[in-house]
């Protein structure tokens, strides 16, 4: 058997730290056995996904060092590699579970749902669907669908028994199939979910080992019984446990910065990155902390993952890219910092921003030091500008431009550019006035480079980590005051604007 594995993110979002984990394991076994390492983008979100977030996710595991032998910019036997390419093949193989009668259609509309929702909820029961569309004969399906009626496609799940499978870390682990929801397998507008495409493309690529975190534990037994209902051999499971924050809570943005692409930005080296992965619940058989990726596959055992949350410490980071630096020879340190800092398309656009504001080539360095750090040196005085904001007023304005900001799906000046203006216009403020604490934020001082365009190039995760950072040295933001941030901003963006 030739083993092949796969990483399948979803293009929805800045590159997450937590799927070069998973893809680092994924590499390593395959490499180890010899076998074929799959990337597959799971782009059926058609709402949220992005060619510009997928191309920054190829992006972000290029720079680690990773690479793959199938995907959508190499190509290979089992394409395409994006599931929106693959929609003819999800629509066969559910009309292939209708007919066998595993599936059905299910009418029901959102009212009827949400009532069904409440009901459980007041009963504590667990939510999930009651299956009233099973009950439809054949004849009434026919005359509903004659009539235009919407609908999605469910699968059906026992409601006696558990599903009892194999998971090569956990043994073996059982589920009551009473607490297995029908599931949503195509979707009113004829795209799949995660749960059929995810089925399928493994089957279809020929994947022997899903290597994936533990938070899709609970859907195997959805997909072990589509396997089942397909007659088709399912993979060996393997669910990493996921990364922590220090605190021991799941890795988040809003305790961690988790984009890959950050810490590049801050200078962490990607060997670096891949070397503190890997010791992310699994250690090299002496102990050593200092491994290459040669290293790593030479001396991987999935068997030897430890379930135990492992914790992405940022200063543990820090702590080895300093190990790194401090032994690398002064020629490959120099190369380092040129290729992460001094290379064409990092300085051209800054040098667009410069032109206009320097006098003297002496100048450009200390008008651009805020693109060369991670966060800017900041205490509570620097707020304390001409007209400054009342305290309570500024953190409103930092908190609520965060939150535009975090759901700004493409980050561009012009996006970031609308986003600001139109949380000034709504919270009825001077434009000037209000984006001064970003530039405080952003570079130390109200006096900086173009800021739109300047948070566009510093880029999504860094930018966002800033004005946390700025939120953090003006005291925080108490969960009791967040709360009332919270309900204010949701009113705010509830009412009408004049444009």
């Amino acid at each position: 058997m030739t083993v092949r594995t796969r990483i399948a993110p979803s293009p929805t979002g800045d590159p997450h730290v937590g799927t070069a984990y998973i893809a680092l394991f994924n590499y390593c076994f395959t490499r180890q056995h010899g076998g074929a390492f799959v990337l597959r983008i799971e782009d059926t979100d058609q709402v949220r996904s992005s060619r510009h977030s997928e191309e920054m996710i190829l992006e972000a595991l290029r720079w680690t060092g990773l690479s793959w032998d199938e995907g959508p910019d190499v190509g290979g036997p089992h394409g395409p590699y994006r599931q929106s390419e693959r929609s003819e093949l999800y629509k066969k193989e559910v009309q292939t579970l209708l007919d066998a009668g595993h599936a059905f259609h299910c009418f029901c509309d959102k009212a009827r749902l949400d009532a069904l929702r409440a009901q459980q909820d007041a009963d504590k029961a667990p939510r999930g669907y009651d299956g009233h569309c099973t009950h439809h004969s054949a004849e009434q399906v026919a005359a509903k669908l004659a009539a235009g009626e919407d609908y999605v496609i469910r699968m059906k799940v026992p409601r006696e028994g558990d599903c009892v499978f194999t998971d090569r870390l956990r043994g073996e682990v059982r589920f009551p199939w009473a607490e297995v929801d029908m599931q949503v397998l195509m979707k009113s507008d004829g795209l799949p979910t995660y749960h059929l495409a995810n089925v399928v493309d493994d089957h279809h690529m020929a994947i022997t080992h899903v290597i994936r975190g533990e938070e899709w534990i609970s859907s195997a037994p959805k997909h072990i019984l589509l396997y089942e209902y397909f007659g088709w051999q399912a993979p060996e499971l393997i669910h990493l446990p996921l990364l922590r924050n220090p605190d021991k809570s799941k890795l988040s943005k809003r305790k961690n910065p988790t984009s890959i692409m950050y810490y590049e930005r801050i200078g962490v080296l990607p060997q670096v990155l891949l070397n503190y992965l890997g010791m992310m619940g699994w250690s090299m058989p002496d102990g050593r902390e200092k491994f290459s990726l040669e290293e790593m596959v030479a001396h991987f055992d999935i068997d030897r993952v430890s379930l135990g949350g492992p914790v992405f410490d940022v200063t543990k980071l820090e702590w080895l890219n300093q190990q790194y630096i401090q032994q690398m020879e002064d020629e490959a340190l120099s190369q380092a910092f040129a290729q992460w800092a001094i290379h064409n398309d990092y300085m051209m656009p800054i040098m667009q921003m410069l032109k206009p504001r320097a006098k003297k080539l002496s100048e450009f360095a200390p008008l651009a030091h805020h693109f060369f750090v991670d966060v800017p040196q900041l205490a509570p005085e620097s707020f304390a500008y001409k007209k400054a904001l009342e305290p309570d007023r500024l953190l409103e304005v930092l908190q609520f431009g965060l939150w535009r900001l975090e759901a700004l799906r493409q980050w561009d000046a012009e996006g970031i550019e609308r986003e600001l203006k139109d949380t000034a216009a709504r919270m009825e403020m001077k434009l000037g006035d209000f984006l001064k604490p970003f530039f405080v934020a952003l570079s130390g001082s109200t006096v900086s480079t173009p800021l739109f365009e300047s948070l566009a190039h510093i880029g999504p995760d860094l930018s966002r980590a800033r004005l946390r950072h700025a939120l953090s040295t003006l005291g925080g933001v108490s969960g009791k005051k967040s709360k009332k941030l919270k309900k204010a901003y949701d009113a705010m963006m509830r009412a009408d604007v004049a444009q």
